[in-house]
């Protein structure tokens, strides 16, 4: 839907003046060009197009303003038209000629002529008169007369030749053109980034300088926006920015945009490393097992240690897989976690549950990392069964350059609520339940041959018949199991009608289905095409979404070329990996999920893949109606062609699907057409012979053409040929038929074009904040606004889609919840619109790219339909060289919206090398760039195929289509041709890349255009060459109209090379640019000539490689010849031969800078050419001018400079971002004046050195301040006025920092008191502390802790307790603000009208939101400002913190380069895989210096100042940089993470430090087996700088045999921090104390560093006044004045005010920054050989004292602190209700033989027993059994310490740290079998619950509810006595009391252990009396007759009585065969 306004002429103006238009319309605004010095008639003939979102109101007005316009003052207007829009929407079209209205309503002689057209929803138009058809000239218009109208040609037969066409040709008048100050910007291009785009196509560059009058558009200036939108009464904060500028209708936007990176990224292998920690496991489902965790990964198996008898085994063991793989085979790899019973040597184990996710998921969250969580076993065997436990563990997927932040979780008890930390990614469900995916496999079509044809011909002589060379069969994986259909023995079409059952777990944690299509082989199978469904994209989670659906769909498989080798080099292609080369096969399936009732006995409970037999698809409709399609293309330029193929004939051959594949196309054409009466096979051997058809098409008959005839390239220069396709175009044109499912694609183009819409948007805003314009946050809104209409749109034009055939589920859902997202979209956006500020810009900015990501992932269409267009290059009938076109980009529809984004337009595209070949510097190089221009369509709707070409053509047609109109041409013959001259102006490039081994290059450039190319010279040692060159390339012919060319100039392709002296020169990149045309009857003059220098971002393969600054003019020559063209000044017979320098109009205006640099020193400098470098100098250039440092005489024995600081004057561009770079090159300087390049360093923008004077008027001395930082920073501006106001600083230094109430910034001449203050409560409470009352509410454990008892590891949990608070805080704080966030956006619909009260709630919530965020940066205090008051904090004891950085302390200090830089000198060649981590392998040495930039001449005032000294120029008040000598202290805290080291996936860690010439190996205090290893060391190191000031500090794996391994190291600059204003040396403590754990470190007092402080800076002060103030510069901070010392003497000090103020630093005017608190940072551990992967991270802080000063104290003991320890007596006194479970001999009544066995230690290696109660008939049991637990405790981490060796080969003891948990058992007692275990109860000793008192209030609550029960703790309690449920799972896996126990603990210190020792069991000492037992359990020995009687008479009676007749028989049968022998001998002797 559009409104298109043609505006045509305005008459009768008077005077003569500059004119301009203005038109509006629902809000939004055109302007015209500006016509200059015209009279009275003004012929403006633009035409304007308004895209709507909904149908216009027949009484909506057009209004039309026509002004006088003038580049100084504001527009005069001359008069305004108005017009209701009714008839125009009745009739559709109307032309209107009427008189102007002025100021006064009342009607003007100026009269104007314009026609409106409205072109609504469905696509119709009102009727066309005819002169429009005869007004344009057309080559084909024989065809338009007579065309046979069918329906759809109706549609589509207004051609785009027209001048004014409904909305096809004018589609660019939407497209952005973004105006500001300065110049005219149409921007055309998405790929690039902002000013530095890749290709800007015609974009020129605002110009800072407002002095060139000149130059102005015609646009009204940005503050003319602001005053008009004021007179209307707009705020400017409504104001919105569409970039929609008028495109003068003679545009054609027939050339769509390149894509400018070149290599395929997918398919390369990566750097991976997954890490697995396994914590402990819980609530496992079975009785008494030795559980083991098999931690899978891919292929890679690792075990955990077994833990014997125990259902919550605790591991903490850490695993890690390395892996290198392409990123879809690494995201592909399943993990599972497997809980394994019993395993050893022999046995596998039976398994009791596992747990499957895919790596992908665990990348995609935040921080690529689940930490703390707990999975869910079940047990994929058993369906039916419930859960089998959980397993706590933490797994991170760490790539090259990912760094993984270990989140600080905030305490153990809340990991304890297992249910609210699953690992389960957000939004899916605890429970999730078990389904079943179907995968129904159909029939594939199109298969390639998969065997030799050798083979087929000796089958065909001996069988004499011709198979099918093919055995396809299909595989499907998902998630970690495999299905296979039966094989299809020989045949390319096979059918299988087979359906694959996976059972899994709902919503599944693997994201990815693949399935492939295989070919069965006796060898090996190998892939045909492999498909990835991605169920993201198949189904939708909301709460109105559905199922994974697809299908019956086609899926597209690509891969390799179709003819079969035996070794084919792309095979990875058809395993998916890589984007595909060809069309492999197409397959139907469908795949359906269905929820399984567990419940139901019927349910086969088996998770094993089963495939069965499926019925065909009965619905042939789903999968759509069988259409012809027609695909037409046309060659219109082949150049750049490789050299190494351009020695023989070249054709291109263009294939959809197998259709236009006349080499190994060879299966029969995907469908036969039968209904057509054509037969499948006759078809096959015609498209092959390409002979003709049978059937006669309605246009006589047509056969596919697919390849351009062969032709030989002609030579462009050394390294490409071109195809000479003058004005001879050949065309292919190819029919083919699929499935009509085009709505898909439409749909996807719809929101395809919305978000390209949104991208190119963003892109605008973003160069707009970089190149710092005014008012971004206008655009952002106009964005906001497009997107909004864009969304509705797309709403209003897939509703009538609602009711379409031949849909599938998929279909109607996706549908569904595409219309649901998007009008969702739409309303957040507008809600967005109105949130913009320029303060929330930023934010707002992130969540629309949100926006962007969603919109891309809704418009991939998971089912296919048409496949891809191939572009094949073919030379000698090999396949060379291929581009990919997506079949939805080159789609037709009659809906301007859904039409694919290059149908019918031109499109530059670059072939590039099939599959691996294609990666590294062969796929940097061009093989071909092509201009082709494509049309894909239903064949009944191709009359409009060759709308868009570039007009003035005649077609030729094959003999047989002669005088057929519609019929497609074989070539077009250009008639018209253009000649034109362009000039390139090439003016320099920056950031080149290194391709020579010095580190730098020899660049030249080669611009193509068209078929010539040209280079600029060659310069040599450089990154950033100044060409300063104009290249003229003559007589480029161009074919075509000539207003097309003006608007739609082909692209300009420009590579830069190194030239070596041998061999050929190396590709350093290229980039693509359009020129600014100019026809023969326009003036060259402003605006938009002469053209602006304009920066393109270079790219080399994917990455990026340098900018180039340039601009391109094509100008045409006319028919007066070259004559015409302006001259080309510029003096040609310079020193530099005929080279043209760029002309004056274009090259950048130039002033005189001043360049300052200060020298400090080298660092680490490396050997060159194995020499040491041992004279070095540096030499600093820019634009060709420069200056040198002195000379270093010995590098060895002083690295530093001797003169600081040097300067040279340089004439740089006005506009600071045409600023040229700055190179330091440092050189050696050998004997014989020999000079040798070390490295190099280029600068690529000197921004952050310019230094700007600062205004006079500015107030906001902060800002100033922060500009000055870099260089008068370190002075004071003394001759400034000072503010006179004093500003009170309140300090109370015993705070808690939970009570900030108010914390104002300060501007320097506010007068504010800042009160950092204390709560009356909290007063109140320290006076009670005070005087030593416990205070009357407070728990009584919680007393104020004693001095002594405190150490230094007191000070650092209680700051790593503090910074958890505040992470939990930032984020509830984030939570909330996001949660208003979120509300807002829901109330979205009602927002708009109350647009400003709701942006007010907006921006509130904003704010707080940033105070929070900026709370990490503060220090301490500050950070607690927002906090809520927390209560659990009111009785935590006053412990002095310390500032615990999660991250390095230069990351917080900004690198410690307030005044000295670090600059990385580089050198040899980039490697050729694209890896920027090579970076750090070229880096040779380090240059410390900085630079000033400012323009001459600088005010007087700086230079007339105080102690200003000339030599130092802008560098006032530096240090000298003679050598020093310092104490180093290093303090090592921790390590945390180590990557293992040693097979058994552990690492023995010990420290080693190297500093200069100090090297100290800590290697006799190696920690055994532990990857967080405690060190707790100091090392005191002397150094001197700057020889030796980079520390490192290194982790090394302790090895008996062999040498010791590197785990990973961390380096610091030392200088850096000792020098900087931020006074590294030592960190200021939060309080001050001279004695106890926190005793002040600093040889220097507060007080004495704060003088020097203010001394240094020139600043006021410290002056100290009565009462506890002092003041410094105009601020006054108070605090205490008195001091305790260790005898509790107190005096008076100041002190205390001192350290506030140093604490508050950086509130001081002019000389504040924030000084760096006590701290400890921590720093990443990386490893050398795995570059970019963090290996563990390091607690620690480095303290410097200078050695002239007086010496430091000692160090602080930071050794690790001791366990203490303990030992616990457990007393069991009774069980009862113990389930019984053996049946007596005697009575037959049910008993239970009771034992009770404990252990606390780690597990069951120190178990005691108790003595067996026997024969206990109730469950009672008395025991009166004492077990001794000794154990060693940390109080602080509550773990128990045990060592022991891990196995009997083990060197020495580990050191395990465990939880603190008591296991009582009970168990039934048996004398021959096993016991059987009866129950348990696991006590944790810090927080267990209260035992019951009797044992009837014993329950289950107890163990399962503990949530409500008041816990205690053994360590505060020290005796507790009660009762204890035993619980055991039933059958049904229910927890059940299985027995009640009475135990008594008592918990005693070693030495009061010693004091009153007790024995164990009854023993003595202190022994425990025997248990009163009842005697039935001693019936055996009291009456053993009647024991027996019973046995006898009663139970055993009858079994006695037969085993007696049973002995009897036997005893008969024996005699009787012993007495047999004997007769038979007497019978027979007659005896």
């Amino acid at each position: 839907m559009a409104l298109l306004l043609q505006l045509r002429t305005v008459t009768g103006l008077r005077g003569r003046a500059d004119r301009i238009a203005k038109a509006v319309f629902r809000g939004l605004s055109f302007y015209t060009r500006v016509l200059e010095n015209c009279e009275d008639e003004a012929r403006f003939d633009e035409t304007f197009r308004w895209p709507v979102a909904s149908s216009i109101d027949g009484n909506e007005i057009l209004e039309i303003q026509v002004f006088n316009y003038s580049k100084v003052f504001t527009n005069r207007l001359i008069g305004t038209f108005q017009m209701v829009l009714q008839k125009v929407v009745e009739e559709g079209q109307v032309e209107v000629t009427d008189t102007l209205i002025d100021d006064n309503n009342s009607a003007i002689q100026t009269s104007i002529s314009i026609e409106i057209r409205y072109q609504a929803l469905d696509g119709t138009v009102g009727a066309w008169n005819d002169k429009e058809f005869l007004e344009t000239p057309s080559v084909h218009s024989e065809g338009d007369g007579r065309y046979p109208l069918e329906t759809d040609s109706l549609l589509s037969s207004h051609r785009q030749g027209l001048d004014i066409s409904p909305g096809k040709s004018n589609q660019q008048s939407a497209e952005k053109s973004f105006r500001s100050k300065g110049k005219e910007k149409t921007k055309e291009h998405k790929a690039g980034k902002g000013v530095f785009s890749a290709m800007k196509l015609g974009k020129t560059r605002p110009s800072k300088d407002d002095h060139r009058k000149q130059d102005e558009p015609a646009v009204l200036e940005a503050e003319d926006l602001d005053r008009k939108a004021l007179l209307q009464g707009l705020e400017p904060d409504t104001i919105s920015l569409a970039s929609v500028t008028a495109v003068t209708t003679n545009v054609s936007n027939k050339r769509s945009k390149p894509d400018i990176k070149m290599e395929p990224s997918a398919g390369r292998p990566m750097d991976y490393q997954v890490s697995i920690t396994i914590i402990e496991a819980r609530q496992l489902v079975g009785l008494n097992m030795d559980p083991v965790v098999c931690v899978e990964v891919g292929e890679e198996k690792k075990y955990t240690s077994m833990k014997e008898s125990t259902n919550c085994p605790y591991y903490n063991e850490y695993f890690v897989f390395d892996f290198h793989v392409p990123p879809d085979v690494m995201f592909d790899k399943i993990i599972k976690l497997s809980v394994i019973h019993s395993k050893n040597l022999l046995r596998s184990g039976t398994l009791v549950g596992s747990f499957k996710m895919d790596v992908g998921t665990v990348y995609t969250q935040p921080e690529h990392q689940f930490y703390h969580k707990w999975a869910i076993l079940s047990d994929p065997e058993d369906l039916t069964a419930g859960l089998k436990g959980y397993l706590k563990c933490d797994i991170a997927v760490v790539g090259k350059g990912d760094n993984i932040k270990t989140p600080h979780k905030a305490n153990e008890t809340e990991e304890d609520d297992i249910e609210g930390n699953l690992l389960l990614p957000d939004g899916v469900p605890p429970e999730r339940q078990w389904a079943r995916f179907y995968i129904k496999i159909y029939r594939a079509e199109g298969l390639p041959r998969m065997n030799t044809s050798i083979m087929a011909n000796v089958k065909k002589a001996l069988i004499g018949e011709n198979k099918d060379l093919v055995d396809p069969y299909v595989q499907v994986v998902f998630a970690g199991q495999k299905g296979k259909t039966s094989i299809q023995k020989s045949s390319y079409e096979p059918l299988w009608n087979e359906q694959i059952i996976f059972t899994e777990m709902f919503p599944p944690l693997c994201k990815r289905i693949k399935i492939q299509i295989r070919d069965s082989d006796k060898v090996n199978d190998v892939a045909i095409g492999t498909h990835f469904i991605d169920l993201r994209k198949i189904s939708n989670e909301g709460d109105k979404g559905f199922l994974p659906t697809f299908g019956p769909a086609w899926v597209n498989m690509y891969g390799s070329t179709r003819n079969y080798t035996l070794m084919d080099e792309h095979q990875e292609l058809n395993e998916g990996l890589g984007e595909g080369v060809s069309f492999r096969a197409r397959l139907l399936m469908s795949l359906a999920v269905e929820i399984l009732d567990t419940t139901n006995p019927e349910i086969n409970s088996s998770t094993e893949v089963q495939v069965e037999q499926a019925t065909s698809v009965a619905d042939q409709n789903c999968t759509g109606k069988m259409e012809e399609f027609f695909l037409f293309g046309a060659f219109l330029e082949a150049t750049m062609i490789d050299r190494k193929i351009g020695d023989k004939p070249i054709n291109f051959e263009v294939t959809i699907g197998n259709y236009g594949n006349q080499i190994d196309g060879m299966s029969k054409p995907i469908l036969r057409r039968k209904k057509e009466g054509g037969d499948g096979n006759e078809e096959e051997s015609e498209l092959l012979q390409n002979s003709s058809e049978d059937e006669g098409d309605e246009d006589g008959e047509m056969v596919s053409v697919s390849s351009s005839q062969p032709m030989k390239p002609l030579v462009t220069d050394r390294n490409y040929f071109h195809l000479p396709y003058f004005e001879k175009k050949p065309c292919i044109y190819i029919k083919s038929w699929w499935q009509d499912q085009r709505r898909r694609l439409y749909n996807a183009n719809i929101m395809d074009k919305i978000a390209d819409k949104l991208e190119e948007g963003l892109n605008d805003v973003q160069e707009m904040i970089k190149t710092e314009k005014p008012h971004p946050e206008r655009r952002l809104r106009g964005v906001l606004e497009e997107l909004s209409s864009g969304c509705l749109h797309f709403v209003t034009l897939a509703d009538k889609d609602q009711h379409h055939s031949s849909r599938t589920r998929l279909d109607r859902e996706r549908l569904k919840s595409c219309m649901r997202e998007l009008e969702n979209m739409g309303q957040q956006a507008t809600t967005l619109r109105s949130q913009v500020k320029k303060n929330t810009m930023k934010d707002k900015l992130k969540l629309v790219q949100n926006f962007l990501q969603k919109l891309r992932f809704l418009a991939d269409e998971p089912q296919h339909t048409i496949p891809d267009v191939f572009i094949w290059m073919m030379s000698n009938n090999k396949r060379i060289a291929y581009a990919r076109v997506p079949s939805k980009d080159i789609l037709y529809s009659i809906v301007d919206e859904e039409m694919g984004k290059d149908c019918a337009k031109v499109k530059t595209i670059f072939l590039k090398l099939p599959g691996k070949r294609g990666f590294g510097p062969a796929g940097w190089t061009v093989q071909a760039k092509m201009e082709i221009y494509l049309w894909l369509g239903l064949n009944k709707q191709r009359k409009d195929f060759l709308s868009g070409l570039p007009c003035g053509f005649e077609e030729k047609k094959t003999a047989r289509g002669q005088n057929l109109p519609s019929f497609p041409p074989i070539s077009l013959l250009y008639t018209k041709k253009q000649v034109f001259q362009l000039r390139a102006h090439m003016y320099q490039a920056r950031s080149l890349f290194a391709a020579d081994s010095s580190g730098l290059s020899d660049p030249f450039a080669r611009v193509f255009f068209i078929s010539q190319s040209q280079c600029t010279e060659v310069l040599n040692e450089t990154l950033c060459p100044t060409w300063d060159q104009l290249l003229v390339f003559d007589n480029v012919e161009l074919y075509g109209e000539a207003h097309e060319m003006r608007d739609d100039p082909p692209i300009i392709v420009i590579e830069i090379y190194d030239q070596d002296t041998v061999g050929k020169a190396d590709f350093m990149g290229r980039t693509f640019a359009k020129p600014v045309v100019k026809m023969s009857d326009e003036q060259y003059c402003p605006p938009r000539f002469p053209p602006q220098l304009e920066y393109y971002q270079i790219y080399r393969g994917n990455s990026t490689a340098g900018d180039l600054l340039a601009a391109f003019e094509l100008l045409q020559i006319g028919p007066g010849g070259k004559s015409d063209l302006p001259p080309i000044d510029g003096p040609t017979d310079m020193d530099r031969g005929p080279i043209l320098p760029v002309p004056l109009g274009i090259r950048p205006v130039l002033s005189k800078y001043r360049v300052e640099v200060l020298f400090w020193g080298l660092r680490d400098l490396k050997r060159v050419n194995l020499a040491q470098v041992d004279r070095p100098r540096v030499d600093i250039e820019c634009a060709g001018k420069g200056v040198q440092s002195a000379l270093i005489q010995n590098y060895k024995k002083n690295p530093n400079f001797s003169t600081l600081v040097k300067w040279f004057e340089v004439d740089l561009p006005e506009n600071e971002l045409l600023h040229p770079p700055l190179n330091i090159r440092v050189v050696d300087c050998r004997a014989f004046g020999r000079y040798t390049l070390v490295g190099s360093h280029a600068v690529s923008s000197l921004r952050k050195f310019i230094y700007r004077p600062p205004d006079k008027k500015a107030q906001h001395w902060n800002m100033t301040a922060k500009h000055l930082n870099g260089y008068l920073a370190m002075t004071n501006r003394a001759h400034r006025s000072r503010p006179t106001g004093e500003i009170v600083v309140n300090m109370e230094p015993e705070v808690p920092i939970k009570k900030m109430e108010t914390m104002v910034k300060l501007e320097a001449n506010s007068d504010a008191v800042v009160k950092v203050d204390v709560s009356e409560e909290e007063k109140e409470r320290k006076k009670k502390k005070k005087k030593g009352g416990g205070g009357g509410g407070e728990e009584v454990e919680e007393e104020e802790p004693d001095d002594s008892m405190l150490d230094w590891w007191s000070k650092y949990f209680a700051s790593i307790e503090t910074m958890k608070e505040q992470l939990r805080q930032q984020e509830a704080a984030a939570a909330e603000a996001e949660e208003k966030e979120e509300m807002e956006m829901a109330e979205g619909k009602q927002v708009v009208n109350k647009r400003g009260s709701m942006a007010g709630k907006g921006s509130k919530a904003q704010a707080k939101n940033k105070e929070k965020s900026k709370a990490p940066k503060d220090d301490k205090k500050k950070k607690q400002q927002s906090a809520p008051e927390l209560p659990e904090k009111k009785n935590k004891p006053r412990i002095d913190e310390l500032k615990v950085f999660n991250k390095e302390l230069e990351t917080e200090f900004d690198n410690f380069e307030d005044w000295l830089h670090t600059f990385n000198l580089l050198r040899g060649k980039i490697g050729d895989n694209d890896d920027n981590a090579t970076e750090e392998e070229r880096i040779v040495g380090r240059f410390k210096g900085s630079i000033c930039v400012y323009k001459m001449p600088l005010p007087d005032d700086i230079t007339k100042e105080a102690g200003y000294d000339p030599n130092f120029g802008m560098f006032q008040g530096i240090p000298s940089n003679d050598p020093i000598n310092v104490l180093v202290r290093v303090y090592v805290v921790r390590a945390t993470d180590l990557h293992p080291a040693d097979i058994n996936g552990k690492a023995d860690p010990y420290i080693a430090i190297k500093l200069g010439k100090t090297d100290i190996k800590d290697k006799e205090n190696y920690i055994s087996k532990q990857l967080n290893p405690v060190f707790g060391k100091s090392f005191d190191i002397e150094a001197t700088f700057p020889m030796e000031s980079m520390l490192t500090v290194a982790v090394y794996d302790w090895d008996l045999v062999g040498t010791d391994d590197l785990i990973g190291e961390t380096k610091i600059d030392l200088e850096n921090r000792y020098y900087s204003k931020h006074r590294a040396t030592c960190g200021v403590s939060q309080t001050y104390s001279i004695h106890g754990y926190n005793t002040w470190r600093d040889p220097m007092k507060p007080s004495q560093i704060l003088s020097k402080l203010c001394k240094d800076g020139k600043v006021d002060g410290p002056h100290y006044g009565p009462g506890g103030r002092v003041k410094v510069a105009n601020r006054v901070f108070t605090g205490p004045t008195e001091i305790e010392d260790e005898n509790g003497q107190k005096k008076q000090t100041d002190e205390h005010l001192a350290l506030a103020v140093l604490r508050h630093w950086e509130d001081i005017p002019w000389a504040g920054c924030k000084l760096v608190p006590e701290h400890v940072e921590t720093r990443p551990l990386l490893n050398p050989d795995k570059p970019g992967i963090e290996q563990g991270r390091l607690e620690m802080w480095v303290d410097m004292f200078p050695m002239d000063m007086p010496a430091p104290g000692p160090a602080i003991d930071i050794s690790p602190r001791k366990p203490k320890k303990y030992e616990l007596r457990v007393i069991v006194w009774n069980t009862d209700e113990v389930i019984l479970e053996d049946d007596d001999y005697f009575t037959g009544e049910k008993s239970s033989d009771i034992f009770v066995r404990g252990w606390l230690k780690g597990q069951q290696e120190d178990k005691q027993d108790t003595d067996v109660h026997y024969h206990s008939l109730t469950g009672e049991g008395n025991f009166n059994w004492r077990y001794i637990f000794p154990f060693d405790y940390l109080m602080a981490e509550e773990k128990i310490v045990i060592s022991k060796k891990e196995s009997m080969f083990s060197w020495d003891e580990t050191e395990y740290k465990i939880p603190a948990r008591l296991t009582l058992q009970v168990w039934d007692a048996d004398h021959f079998s096993a016991d059987d275990f009866l129950g348990a109860i696991e006590l944790d000793l810090n927080r267990f619950p209260r035992g019951a008192k009797t044992s009837k209030q014993c329950s289950l609550e107890m163990v399962t509810n503990e949530a409500e029960l008041p816990m205690i703790s053994i360590f505060k309690q020290k005796r507790v006595k009660g009762w204890w449920p035993f619980v055991a799972r039933d059958e049904n896996d229910e927890l059940e009391v299985t027995g009640k126990v009475e135990a008594e603990l008592h918990l005693l210190t070693a030495e009061e252990a010693e004091k009153s020792p007790a024995g164990l069991a009854r023993n003595e000492p202190d022994p425990l009396e025997k248990p009163n037992r009842p005697d039935t359990s001693f019936i055996w020995f009291l009456n053993p007759l009647k024991s027996i009687k019973y046995l006898i008479c009663t139970r055993y009676k009858w079994l006695i009585i037969k085993i007696v007749l049973a002995l009897l028989l036997l005893v008969m049968v024996a005699l009787f065969l012993y007495s047999m022998p004997g007769y038979m001998v007497k019978k027979l002797l007659g005896a």
